[in-house]
């Protein structure tokens, strides 16, 4: 889930979409998928991007023609990651959870050749319009499977991955299934030695879910991170949190660097800093959890 201030829905054109992918003289397209009204609407600045947007609440940036560009916050913060994780280039294996229009797995597959990467989305009929419309590049090792992310988590083999990223939205909210310290477990026992957990979640306000999920992750990981908005982190605003966690130590050093070069405003925390943050809130469990905060009225307008 991003922010973004595109233009209006506009009727779908009755053009075809090219070997390359939709192209902006083909105008806007809306189609109905499991999740509900699936939007692409053509970026104004760059003449191959497109947005996503489920609901009116936008999921995903794609440009065809520079799988590097990441449009939205929290896609680079999620890229930061990946960008840290390894060594640069070294191929990856990488489970999203969350596809939307796979942004983040074409960056991985640009950024580093030869990588494996396996989607869980369970809205298949959105995957079919992404693959459709916005097609991957030949030769990208990226497996989308239709199903529920728990489900394809509780599947994968031990140690077999290096980074895991949660990216999971219904509608605008994360399923309560989805932030649990029992399926923190699961990603952790997923992981490669060495290999990451990311997450992108989203609250506003005293960040009660925020705090929770922080100490979710903690109740399972040593090592983590928190990259937000310093306007989100001091409730001013609804916006997007990315969670790191791991077994071992994470760059803070490079990670803050990285942030605070981005174009949009940035903290990390770490540390007691994070403990001060999380102030003894519970962590979730499956008997407790709920999905994340809805956004208030017209927050992406």
């Amino acid at each position: 889930m991003g922010r973004s201030n595109r233009a209006a829905r506009s009727p779908e054109p009755e053009l075809a979409t090219g070997a390359d992918g939709r192209t902006h003289a083909q105008g806007p397209l809306t189609r109905q998928v499991g999740s509900g009204l699936a939007e692409l609407r053509p970026d104004r600045d760059r003449p191959h991007a497109w947005t996503l947007l489920v609901d009116g609440a936008p999921q995903s940036l794609v440009d065809l023609a520079d799988p590097t560009h990441l449009g939205f916050e929290y896609q680079r913060r999620l890229g930061h990651l990946i960008d840290l994780v390894a060594p640069p280039g070294r191929p990856l294996t990488v489970l999203h959870l969350g596809g939307g229009a796979l942004t983040l797995a074409r960056y991985a597959a640009a950024t580093r050749p030869r990588s494996r990467q396996q989607v869980a989305e369970i809205d298949t009929a959105l995957t079919e319009l992404v693959r459709a419309e916005l097609p991957l590049e030949r030769g990208w090792q990226i497996k989308v499977r239709g199903g529920d992310a728990r489900d394809v988590l509780e599947r994968t083999p031990e140690g077999s991955v290096d980074l895991v990223i949660t990216d999971v939205f219904s509608g605008a909210r994360t399923p309560a299934h989805c932030t649990t310290v029992e399926f923190t477990t699961l990603a952790a026992r997923a992981l490669a030695p060495g290999g990451w957990y990311a997450a992108n979640i989203a609250d506003g306000g005293a960040l009660p879910f925020a705090r929770s999920q922080v100490g979710t992750l903690g109740a399972v990981f040593p090592e983590l991170a928190l990259t937000a908005d310093p306007a989100v982190l001091r409730g001013k605003r609804f916006g997007n949190l990315i969670l790191a966690a791991a077994h071992t130590p994470l760059p803070i050093a490079d990670l803050t660097r990285r942030v605070a070069s981005d174009a949009s405003l940035g903290r990390v925390e770490h540390g007691r800093a994070l403990a001060d943050f999380t102030a003894g809130a519970t962590p979730a469990t499956d008997a407790t959890a709920a999905p994340s905060p809805a956004p208030p009225p017209g927050v992406f307008r």
